[in-house]
């Protein structure tokens, strides 16, 4: 018997002795409420998988004891969470094309972990809509979805919700025994982890170390907690997400052995939740267990670029090399050469010690040049990158450019990324529509069959979201993949699992739905969720 069936055993004995306690008029059965795990960054293949190689034995007993079943998803583009939970819990399509984009109107960078910013974009883009947490409690997401209770959400994250810990401190018996189950598993993964050093002193693996310990023990156990907590007292709704198999994913890639071992742990959490749902059956809860997106094996643009981000590489190389002349109205003959000079060192091409003192700078404290990581902008032109996904803005403009019009001011430069080492595709708008380019070739969305995307099955959901995507103003004047590349799938930031764009690990994912429940079919893009989840809001239900 394992530590986590210990444990469940006496979580049984105290949720027992928890009803007994409970205080308060029994809830109408009238209403059914919502409960939905997000097990945030897994694709349908690796969940099929999974399932298949035991992984997550108790999901397995819910399909096939319970007669839950798994509806094929697919979530548009970008394949990222926030883009995801907004068009879910809110019903719009959403102006998110990245997890780091620009945004040219307002001429300030959007980053979701930087506080304020998930907050702002949830408030101008749900534009006042009803979401489907309203009332109830999120933990783990972007968006809040309308709910009271916020618990490492990061739209709240400076000002997180009091009432999401209030809940906590009520339940004396279940904290404590909450936090000590994260002690004891703490202890033992540091155990483990003294006892590999012993053997092997030169292995590492500190850093995971650190990660497994903070996501997978503390935060996935605060979580299961909070919403145990939750269910018990009748809340509405609640929208957990596990950050578990992304995190180890982003790290070492979506089918590594350590990403694995996160479902079988998340797959524990919900076995607890399924449990606590099934002690207060009067509350009718109906459990949906989700994806907002898979993630793809990449290798890092570094490793195959001699060290040089991608931000620097299309500056020397397309942007601002020795030489080169930006050609504007009223620049017709192009930049002055002694402009050029001056923006030599930001572009890496002055010699001597100040040069390497300000690459040093760019590269490891970009905030102290004024910039984010992973974003440089030299001569009105911004370059962000964002995964296996790079924005190029031209931010004299607050409107995006047309292809042609950036043609007309660096001549060849979409053509010449396209060709360029690490990219899989460049995207841009024309004048009749979205432009693929691949290899130096151009295609239309109705062409892409021919081009990037020859044999896939889904190839009109791949045109849609291309079309979508680039229907976003925020979406760059360019946009580059390097999914696909020649080297392989690439990523611009150093992650080994990655996601954003349209490869089928990242494009199709799954819904796990409760029987006798109808959701839309197919569900083609997170958008389609929303109504289905937002009748939980709404009238009443009969069992």
């Amino acid at each position: 018997m394992s530590l986590d069936d210990v444990v469940l055993a006496v979580q049984g004995v105290l949720d027992r002795a928890i009803r007994r306690l409970r205080v308060g008029r029994r809830p109408s059965r009238g209403r059914r409420r919502l409960l939905i795990v997000q097990i945030d960054g897994l694709s349908r293949t690796v969940l099929e998988g999974a399932l298949a190689a035991g992984r997550m034995p108790f999901l397995r007993h819910l399909l096939d004891r319970h007669q839950y079943r798994i509806e094929p998803m697919s979530v548009g583009l970008p394949t990222s969470t926030p883009a995801f939970q907004l068009a879910a819990m809110y019903g719009v399509r959403p102006d998110i094309p990245g997890f780091h984009f620009h945004d040219k109107r307002r001429r300030e960078d959007v980053y979701f972990p930087r506080g304020g910013d998930a907050a702002r974009v949830e408030r101008e883009q749900a534009a006042g809509r009803r979401g489907i947490v309203d009332g109830g409690s999120t933990y783990g997401c972007v968006f809040t979805g309308g709910a009271r209770n916020n618990l490492f959400s990061l739209a709240m994250i400076k000002r997180p919700a009091g009432a999401g810990l209030l809940p906590l401190v009520s339940g004396l018996v279940v904290v404590v025994y909450g936090l000590t189950k994260a002690i004891v598993l703490t202890t033992i993964d540091l155990a483990r982890a003294f006892l590999r050093f012993v053997a092997d002193p030169f292995r590492g693996g500190w850093k995971l170390l650190a990660i497994k310990v903070a996501v997978s023990v503390w935060m996935r156990e605060l979580f299961t907690l909070a919403v145990s907590r939750d269910v018990y007292a009748g809340v509405p709704a609640v929208y957990v997400n596990y950050l578990d198999y992304d995190v180890f994913s982003h790290e070492a890639g979506p089918r590594h052995r350590r990403a694995l071992r996160a479902l079988r742990r998340i797959d524990r959490s919900i076995h607890q939740l399924w449990r606590v749902c099934r002690r207060v059956p009067e509350h009718q809860y109906d459990l949906y267990v989700l994806s907002d997106h898979g993630q793809a094996h990449c290798t890092p643009f570094l490793a195959i670029n001699s060290g040089k981000p991608i931000e620097r590489h299309l500056f020397d190389e397309f942007f601002d090399p020795a030489g080169a002349a930006e050609v504007t109205p009223q620049r017709p003959h192009g930049r002055h050469r002694l402009t050029g000079g001056i923006k030599a060192y930001r572009s890496g091409r002055a010699p001597g010690m100040l040069q390497r003192f300000v690459n040093y700078l760019e590269g490891g404290f970009p905030w102290l040049l004024g910039e984010l990581r992973e974003a440089r902008e030299r001569a009105g032109v911004r370059v962000i990158a964002a995964g296996p996904n790079a924005f190029v803005y031209f931010v004299d403009r607050g409107e995006p450019l047309l292809l042609e019009e950036i043609e007309q001011r660096f001549p060849g430069v979409a053509d010449g990324i396209s060709r360029m080492r690490g990219v899989g595709i460049v995207l841009a708008r024309g004048a009749d529509g979205p432009v693929c380019l691949w290899r130096g070739k151009r295609y239309g969305l109705a062409d892409l069959g021919a081009g990037p995307f020859t044999g896939r099955p889904d190839l009109a959901l791949v045109a849609d979201g291309i079309r979508d995507l680039m229907a976003m103003p925020s979406a760059g004047d360019l946009v580059l993949y390097g999914l696909g590349a020649p080297e392989g799938h690439v990523s611009y930031i150093a992650e080994t699992g990655a996601h954003a764009g349209p490869t089928p690990e990242e494009m199709h994912t799954f819904v796990v739905a409760p029987p006798g429940v109808a959701l839309p079919s197919p569900v083609t893009h997170a958008v389609q969720l929303y109504p289905h989840f937002a009748a939980y809001q709404e009238a009443p239900r009969a069992a």
